[in-house]
């Protein structure tokens, strides 16, 4: 088989692809896979490690003020589109995929008019732009959560796949679990909140979290939090203002990164997140209870249409990031930590959301349009 993928811009969309490309090289080794990004964004990095070629193209996402810069933009990425069916006309593929973002305009496009078969694969809870433009000529549409389908209209065909994710729900025996925690410098018997903001960045919650440190207000749980390489320097001299050390702090252990991500997801009882559609895929498949802060100002809300998703079916409390202080989400921890009953059903809420086989059921797509 010969695929060309799509994706560019965050992981959110790039691993995604990655994930699907491993399944076909895993189900038919012989394939050959291309994909096609910009020449900006984490694709240049994630695609090449993950030892799959790339091609680069023009490609925008144009907001709907008139100016000079949006005109620019709409003609470099009419210029991809040219940059695109060359590749794939070159390439040949027998099927051309996208897991979201501007990228997918151009090359979903080309392809269509080239008579090639086309899926296109949504994360997001609420589909964005490229996935509503492009549903009348894509073949096939992957959604993340059911509650996409009904977003999505004149599509010739919308499938509920769910979305592949690297973190998986591992079952540790009590002493393995203990064994874990020693090693992260963690309390034994204390309830453990593992806390991370995303690559988009989440200073609301950061400056909430130092204010729990600064106040002592985690007297009954222990925070696991993992800064961001980034913010690490940043918020270490916000607690040397404080007179905190950040590696001496009560109940606490701060990190720049959590390499073994899903260790700590596993033997963590809380998660408090931004809600990425990657984010909210793991906790489910986990089971575990979460209070997610959905990143504001991002194209048509849809972290916090992803958060509802587990809202609404009591796996999740949502905070507002203008709303998030410190007494706010420590009174939400501590009204899931004290009540171990309402956490375990929280976690099994969080389950149901979760999707089983996912590469498969996506496998099973491609194969039927590349009959």
């Amino acid at each position: 088989m010969k695929v060309i993928i799509a994706a560019a811009g965050t992981g959110g969309h790039i691993n995604p692809g990655i994930a699907i490309a491993n399944k076909i090289k895993l189900e038919e080794p012989n394939s050959k896979i291309m994909f096609i990004g910009t020449s900006r964004g984490l694709e240049n990095d994630l695609v090449p490690r993950a030892g799959y070629e790339l091609k680069t193209i023009q490609a925008y996402g144009l907001s709907k003020k008139i100016s000079i810069e949006n005109f620019k933009k709409l003609y470099k990425t009419l210029k991809g589109y040219g940059e695109a069916k060359k590749i794939i006309q070159e390439f040949k593929p027998d099927i051309v995929i996208g897991t979201g973002g501007y990228i997918c305009g151009a090359t979903i496009t080309a392809a269509h008019k080239l008579h090639i078969p086309t899926l296109l694969h949504e994360s997001n809870a609420f589909p964005g732009k490229a996935v509503t433009m492009l549903a009348k000529k894509t073949d096939c549409i992957l959604v993340s959560f059911k509650d996409a389908i009904c977003r999505i209209k004149n599509a010739k065909k919308v499938v509920h796949t769910g979305t592949p994710v690297k973190i998986r729900k591992l079952e540790y025996e009590k002493e393995e679990k203990e064994r874990i925690k020693a090693k992260l410098g963690l309390i034994l018997n204390k309830p453990t909140v593992l806390v991370f903001g995303g690559s988009q960045g989440a200073q609301a919650i950061n400056e909430a979290i130092i204010q729990i440190a600064n106040k002592k207000l985690n007297k009954d749980y222990q925070i696991m939090w993992a800064t961001g390489p980034e913010q690490y320097e940043v918020i270490k001299g916000q607690f040397e203002n404080i007179n905190l050390n950040i590696n001496n702090i009560q109940n606490m252990k701060i990190v720049p990164y959590i390499y073994n991500m899903e260790e700590v997801m596993n033997i963590s009882d809380i998660i408090v997140a931004r809600s990425g559609a990657m984010t909210i895929t793991e906790i489910s498949n986990l089971g575990k209870p979460s209070i997610l802060v959905p990143l504001p100002n991002v194209s048509n809300d849809h972290q916090l249409y992803n958060a509802k998703v587990l809202e609404k079916i009591g796996a999740a409390k949502i905070i507002l990031n203008k709303d998030l202080n410190e007494k706010v989400i420590n009174k939400e921890i501590e009204g899931i930590v004290n009540s171990s009953q309402y956490m375990k059903e929280m976690g099994i809420n969080a389950n149901k959301n979760s999707v089983s086989n996912v590469e498969d059921k996506i496998y099973h797509e491609i194969k039927i349009l590349t009959k």
